[in-house]
């Protein structure tokens, strides 16, 4: 086991995480719990499979544990038990857990107690009060510390002995500091959202998203949709904007339906995460590119694209992000608007995270994708395309992915939010851009802490990156910070295969709270550094 490499925990969601499971699954209760058949592939794929989600902690790119969490009935304890609703609390909403499994050089309390906070944490934020497992006779008194209380007779096999067992949302207190975190949201003294969404919101935002829903065909919608897109063209000098019930990504692939009907060839930038998500959308409806990939956090000189368009004149477009969210790198986009005309190249832009965050002029740009959840501060929930042309629509596209469809409906062909459209609203009319000068005092204290920050003063005022040491591990700063009040963004995989962390300033913040928040964060690594 490599002691240096962070182990982190998260959802899975690739091909190659889901074969690990079957692996581990078939290691933990075919050759060592022998429950199922053993096979010549060595790999077992649970009935539930489809329905259930993952939880898995990693080290590097390999998966040392998982669990699953399902909530459709019937469960497995149903099936072993008969019914069991006689067993449960009365109106409660449960969850079943299952396929907990640890690779045996890991096995402690470490991550079995890693893995059960995720699932708490997670039950909690989908609405489950109550926690179902089977668990093995030989954790019983483990599971019984945490909260858990069995019921029911035991179920298995000679071999492999189980007791079922539920957690209720009012036991979650007594597994201790462990969960601590799980209980204390409406107890907190302090607290303040720094994450790139969902962000905190102006109470003016949070009344509007609280009025009674219309119906999205009555005429008092149609009029607060369109004076919702005539604030947005005022915000950007855009000429035109379809807004949709959806997130950022739906609104790249809006963009990518266009550019397959444009034709032709075009450039994709990236040097980070979200420039690399562009790729590969671009891959998926086939458009043809050439991909012009730097490291992460490597910058973009204008005279290197300008050299890629005279080596490929056939060029017809250009795809980049603005923000690249995941580094806080901007992209020079006034100097890449500037070439894009010379050249009559349509230049496309990911603005999701920099509209909001930096003033935005979008009047030569062929087509934008933004969202209502990040610097604007609004609620997450709306997509937005920006476009210079006007847009007709084209059978050949899906209809939700046809923007000329939403342009020629006055942006509501389908079925649309009011209270989205509502809060959006309040959230543009009560904006403010992060002060310059706040954000350069913020840069210089954290690396007065001595904390590598990336970049300068001309990334994005709305993403501070924080690459930390390799010997404070990110999971463990955020999760502290979270019990502190503070959220800060950590998660994400590909912040966690770095051991980075991020502070976001978008959305509505009081200074003082933010002041405080870094004050934290800086004394907290910097004693950390010391140890």
């Amino acid at each position: 086991m490599n002691e240096k490499s962070s182990i982190y925990y998260k959802i899975a969601d690739s091909k190659e995480e889901m074969e690990q499971i079957h692996q581990l699954n078939y290691e933990t209760f075919v050759e060592e719990i022998p429950q199922h058949s053993k096979s010549e592939d060595k790999r077992l794929v649970d009935r539930f499979h489809e329905e259930n989600t993952y939880w898995i902690a990693k080290q590097d790119s390999r998966l040392i544990g998982m669990v699953a969490i399902r909530g459709i009935r019937p469960f497995s304890l149903d099936e072993k038990l008969g019914t069991i609703d006689s067993y449960l609390p009365d109106d409660t909403k449960p969850c079943e857990v299952r396929l907990l499994s640890v690779r045996k050089e890991y096995r402690g309390k470490r991550i079995f107690f890693g893995l059960l906070q995720q699932v708490v944490g997670s039950c909690l934020q989908q609405g489950y009060d109550c926690v179902l497992i089977s668990g093995t006779v030989r954790q019983a008194r483990l599971y019984r510390h945490i909260g858990f209380k069995p019921f029911g007779p035991l179920i298995g096999t000679e071999n492999a002995k189980y007791q079922p067992m539920l957690l209720t949302k009012k036991h979650f207190t007594s597994a201790g500091k462990l969960f601590d975190q799980m209980t204390k949201e409406d107890k907190q003294a302090f607290s303040i959202r720094l994450l790139p969404g969902p962000v905190s919101m102006h109470p003016k935002v949070q009344k509007a998203w609280t009025q009674p829903a219309i119906s999205h065909r009555s005429e008092v919608f149609c009029n607060e949709i369109y004076s919702l897109q005539s604030e947005l063209k005022r915000f950007t000098s855009a000429r035109n904007v379809q807004i949709t019930v959806g997130t950022g990504t739906m609104a790249n692939d809006l963009i990518a339906g266009q550019l397959t009907r444009v034709g032709g060839k075009g450039l994709i930038l990236s040097n980070g995460e979200f420039g690399e998500r562009l790729a590969q959308q671009a891959i998926r409806w086939k458009l043809e590119f050439i991909h012009s990939r730097k490291q992460w956090n490597e910058p973009f000189a204008v005279n290197e694209v300008q050299e890629l368009l005279k080596q490929h004149p056939d060029i017809r477009w250009l795809w980049t992000v603005h923000c690249e969210t995941s580094t806080g790198y901007l992209y020079p986009l006034e100097e890449l608007k500037s070439l894009c005309e010379k050249q009559e190249i349509r230049m496309c832009l990911d603005a999701c995270s920099s509209l909001g965050t930096v003033p935005l002029d979008l009047s030569s740009v062929y087509m934008a994708s933004a969202v209502s959840g990040k610097g604007l501060g609004s609620y997450p929930g709306l997509a937005m395309v920006f476009h210079s042309e006007h847009v007709s629509p084209d059978a050949n596209l899906p209809a939700y992915l046809d923007l000329g469809l939403y342009e020629k409906s006055g942006t509501v062909p389908f079925t649309h939010s009011s209270n989205s459209v509502a809060a959006l609203r309040a959230a543009v009319a009560h904006h403010h851009f992060p002060n310059p000068l706040w954000i350069k005092e913020i840069r210089n204290q954290l690396r007065d802490a001595g904390l590598e920050v990336l970049g300068n003063n001309r990334y994005s005022p709305g993403i501070m990156t924080i690459a930390l040491p390799s010997e404070i591990d990110a999971r463990a700063v955020g999760d502290t910070l979270k019990e502190k009040g503070i959220e800060i963004s950590y998660e994400s995989d590909y912040l966690l295969k770095r051991n980075w962390v991020q502070i976001a300033l978008m959305g509505y913040l009081d200074p003082k709270h933010v002041k405080k928040a870094i004050a934290d964060l800086s004394e907290m690594l910097m004693r950390a550094q010391k140890i």
